[in-house]
């Protein structure tokens, strides 16, 4: 028997990486999954990887959550087929790439929080409202969220406001929807394999991987077991709670791999000089007129005084080009 034999599950946003893992998941353990992408040809595109799997319990619906009518339409077909649901797990985002503080307008800004925040509000709503309150039993939410939310990636100001605003949200309806039996809680991923890891070379993964306390990326069907946690019974008397599935990236105060830049302050006046921290190891030093491998000490054995952490070197391996949700 599976964990959620006869539920009715709601995956938006499915149609490919995490959501289409967890759709996977609910699939595998006994539930009846309704599934959806932006556009037609999305949802049909994870349609047809979940049918190669022999995967045939779902029932795919275009709906882009920006879109109250789309929305309707999506539960007006679920009430229309089924007439209950049972888990809600709101995984659609829109990424918000390509803008920065210079050229974000207005429009660009409200587009990702009209998905990211409005669209999870507004299917949590017609979920809640539907089917959740007329219910015995009353079901779960869980949001997909981002470790960026408390840990901000460059040049994704938008992105980051909405994964922020979604943890808010989250013990807000938390506080509202306990004294019903329904439960809400959010998962936040961070450093994500995705298909985006698919055109990268070993050596650039590798490096990557140096970045996660624990050596190795976050694969989709780590958050779809997170996410299975809170819509279990596993997790029955838990609410307005989050669960970072990040490989602990959240834990560290910055990666190993990463270049750090030292003041000197020397007599002859301030100098600045980088530091390259070998991964497992101590990290050496270069002074500005270092040209050899004469020239390279190990860090401490000479008169530096201080680094400087907040000076890392992101031009080459910044955050703004992690693999963040």
């Amino acid at each position: 028997m599976g964990r959620f034999d006869g539920k009715v599950v709601l995956v938006t946003g499915s149609s490919r990486n995490c959501g289409l893992e967890i759709a996977d998941l609910f699939l595998r353990e006994g539930a009846k999954v309704y599934t959806c992408g932006s556009t037609a040809a999305s949802t049909e595109k994870g349609a047809a990887e979940l049918k190669s799997r022999g995967l045939t319990n779902f029932t795919p619906v275009p709906c882009n959550i920006a879109d109250d009518a789309q929305v309707t339409a999506l539960f007006d077909r679920i009430a229309k087929d089924d007439g209950r649901l049972d888990i809600l797990v709101n995984n659609a985002a829109h990424l918000g790439v390509g803008h920065t503080i210079e050229n974000e307008t207005s429009a660009s800004f409200m587009e990702v929080l009209r998905t990211n925040m409005v669209g999870g509000f507004c299917v949590t709503q017609q979920a809640v409202t539907r089917f959740f309150l007329k219910q015995e039993t009353r079901g779960a939410v869980v949001f997909v969220s981002s470790n960026t939310s408390v840990r901000a990636i460059r040049n994704r100001v938008a992105y980051c406001a909405s994964k922020g605003g979604i943890d808010a949200m989250v013990r807000s309806l938390a506080l509202d929807l306990g004294p019903h039996g329904i439960r809400v809680n959010t998962v936040a991923p961070g450093y994500i394999y995705t298909e985006r890891w698919d055109h990268l070379d070993e050596d650039t993964k590798k490096r990557r991987r140096l970045n996660c306390p624990l050596r190795v990326e976050v694969k989709g069907r780590d958050v779809a077991e997170a996410v299975a946690f809170f819509a279990s019974a596993a997790s029955g008397n838990v609410t307005g709670e989050r669960l970072a599935v990040d490989g602990g990236c959240t834990c560290q105060h910055m990666p190993e791999d990463v270049d750090v830049y030292i003041l000197q302050m020397a007599a002859a006046g301030p100098a600045l000089v980088g530091v390259l921290l070998q991964p497992g190891g101590s990290g050496v030093v270069r002074t500005p007129d270092d040209s050899d491998p004469g020239g390279v000490r190990p860090y401490g054995s000479s008169g530096w005084v201080r680094q400087h952490s907040a000076l890392r070197n992101h031009r080459r391996y910044g955050a703004n080009r992690r693999n963040r949700r």
